[in-house]
């Protein structure tokens, strides 16, 4: 008797986990009252306290010769599994009992983007859309950071949220670049009166610190204050995301946040935010080429966030916070 225990191995990475969340209802569709347990490295760990249907978040941290998949194979083999499904592609799945697997392989990229990928693999006709389970917990604790900084002179206006880091090599634009970038919009009439909210990691301050200084009284310094789950709550307080390739650039699209993405030497076609809200800006926009992100200036960011702007704010649309 299984129960209707479902085991979801996702990702390690912030981005990926987001890019896959839409598995979460697909599984609450094909097995109502589906029991689901979630293991997945330990930064993306708090999107799934409060989603649909999971009762257990298992946390992989990684360890030499494997020694983790060894860790989940203990916690998952003794369970009857009415459905397993790996997105990693590991081999741990063939090695739990379980009625049905589903397993991703390198087969499946056949030039689609990965939220396509994962809903053909689970069966779906239509894309499973990315999703954040915000909880009243993370709202809190965005609050208790944004509404202190707002009340002690930041003030009311809307909120910008931006992310000037990404973890792997080639996708952050320099530092640097932020803060002329900022210095750009806060002239500009557009953005009268607009907060800049840097949002990160702990590790992030260096490359934030640029945007925070130039922003002054109008910044909302969000960077290493609180788990994923919070920095998502503070990003969904914002009117526009602009940020790096990078997990938070997901989360942001995933929430419905109007949201440009800055790429360089990656596949901007393929990873891109995902929804009808978001934009790219890329260092070589032809398919199949590529540039160092360094050779993306700040005239064509600031370009692309006005119209980012235009297209989803403008003039006569109001401020959706």
């Amino acid at each position: 008797m299984s129960d209707k225990n479902v085991l979801f191995v996702t990702s390690n990475r912030i981005g990926d986990c987001v890019i896959s969340s839409g598995v979460i209802r697909e599984i609450g569709r094909q097995i109502p009252g589906a029991r689901i347990t979630v293991a997945c490295g330990r930064p993306p760990a708090p999107f799934f306290r409060s989603a649909p249907g999971v009762e257990r978040v298992i946390v992989l941290d990684k360890k030499k010769l494997a020694g983790h998949w060894l860790d989940l194979w203990k916690q998952a083999v003794g369970t009857r599994w009415e459905m397993a499904i790996d997105i990693r592609g590991s081999a741990l799945s063939y090695l739990v009992p379980a009625r049905r697997r589903v397993v991703y392989n390198r087969s499946w990229e056949t030039g689609l983007r990965k939220v396509e990928m994962v809903s053909r693999l689970m069966g779906s006709q239509t894309p499973l859309e990315p999703e954040i389970f915000l909880d009243d917990r993370a709202r809190a604790e965005a609050a208790a950071v944004i509404d202190p900084q707002l009340a002690g002179g930041a003030g009311p206006g809307p909120v910008l949220a931006l992310a000037p880091i990404a973890h792997q090599p080639g996708k952050s634009w320099p530092a640097d670049r932020w803060g002329r970038l900022v210095e750009k919009l806060m002239a500009e009439p557009r953005f009268a009166g607009w907060r800049f909210m840097p949002v990160g990691g702990p590790g992030d301050r260096p490359p934030a610190t640029p945007a925070l200084d130039t922003a002054g009284e109008r910044a909302i310094d969000f960077v290493g204050k609180g788990d994923i789950l919070a920095s998502a709550a503070a990003i969904d307080r914002a009117a526009l995301f602009v940020g790096n390739d990078s997990g938070l650039m997901h989360v942001a699209a995933a929430l419905g946040r109007p949201t440009l993405g800055l790429f360089g030497p990656t596949e901007w076609w393929l990873y891109g935010p995902w929804g009808a809200r978001t934009r790219t800006v890329a260092s070589n926009e032809t398919r199949g080429e590529f540039a160092p992100i360094e050779d993306l200036t700040v005239e064509r960011v600031f370009s692309a966030v006005i119209d980012l702007h235009d297209a989803f704010i403008g003039p006569e649309k109001p401020v959706q916070p």
